[in-house]
């Protein structure tokens, strides 16, 4: 099957104006591309301003849409309104929001400082809020109805899992808030989704949580039934479907999107019970060398 075919027509999304945090890369990117192939004008927003207008740039050359690039960090309210304002200006109205922006760390949790778990707590659960909370307000003030908040949470949301508690514990938040304003919001033509994804893999993230020849020694395609791990065409096919209006009566539900590896095994990363004291100490120095460079 080629999945670079278009699942839905290709004016689906024409009309709408749509914001991606974190969407200078990874799947956020792919999200954005497939958005743009649809007719949507998609801002990206992350906190890396160079990053997102290359991206930006490549998007709209590849597709021939508009991708507006805003630089923004999610943990902080005024600069996500400043953001919610700057794309207003550009577009003339946000119709949605995909809370994308993410980090995780993988490490046993008696070794993360404070901090390192405050920094996965404030992108994903105090980003999303912030993010939702600026949109939701504006929409519900302006009377403006038909919006959409889709966020991206991850399987281990209701399950957890052993060392990324951090993410675990976020992803969670991320879902309790996607459930609860499904039902507070539907008043006024707010929908809210979520999609769990299992493992789709980017280059940038899993080098990062799995660096050398870790992602060898934990390949999570084994986990998987399909015994694959998903193309992110996949997951750009469902996140399209559930911001458009042939999604209209979903509301409140989070979609898995992990060929069943949820079901075979709760905690995506519980495999990793297996690895020795000295490689964690072999791990940190990896993610630490790669940081600096």
């Amino acid at each position: 099957m080629d999945l670079k075919k278009k699942m839905l027509r290709d004016d689906a999304l024409e009309g709408k104006n749509i914001i991606v945090t974190g969407g200078g890369s990874g799947l956020g990117k792919s999200m954005t591309s497939y958005f743009l192939e649809l007719g949507a004008n998609v801002a990206i927003t992350s906190r890396n301003l160079e990053k997102l207008q290359n991206t930006a740039k490549e998007l709209e050359n590849e597709t021939g849409g508009k991708c507006f690039a805003v630089q923004c960090d999610v943990r902080h309210y005024d600069q996500v309104e400043a953001m919610r304002d700057a794309v207003i200006d550009e577009f003339g109205s946000v119709d949605i929001l995909l809370n994308n922006a993410a980090g995780n760390f993988i490490s046993p949790t008696e070794r993360l400082s404070a901090n390192a778990f405050d920094t996965i707590i404030d992108i994903v659960l105090k980003g999303s809020k912030n993010c939702t909370l600026a949109l939701g307000k504006h929409w519900i003030d302006k009377k403006e109805e038909n919006k959409t908040i889709l966020n991206i949470v991850t399987t281990y949301a209701w399950t957890g899992s052993a060392y990324v508690v951090p993410s675990a514990t976020a992803k969670a938040g991320v879902l309790a808030m996607t459930r609860s304003l499904a039902v507070e919001w539907a008043k006024y033509g707010i929908r809210s989704n979520a999609i769990a994804p299992g493992p789709f893999p980017t280059k940038g993230a899993w080098d990062r949580l799995l660096p050398g020849d870790l992602k060898e020694k934990f390949d999570l395609a084994k986990k998987v039934p399909l015994k694959r791990v998903g193309d992110h065409q996949e997951l750009a096919n469902l996140a399209a479907y559930l911001v458009s209006d042939f999604s209209a009566y979903v509301n409140g539900e989070v979609i898995t999107i992990d060929g069943g590896e949820w079901l075979k095994g709760a905690g995506q990363f519980n495999l990793l019970e297996a690895v020795p004291e000295e490689m964690w100490d072999m791990l940190e120095n990896m993610i630490k060398a790669k940081k600096n460079k």
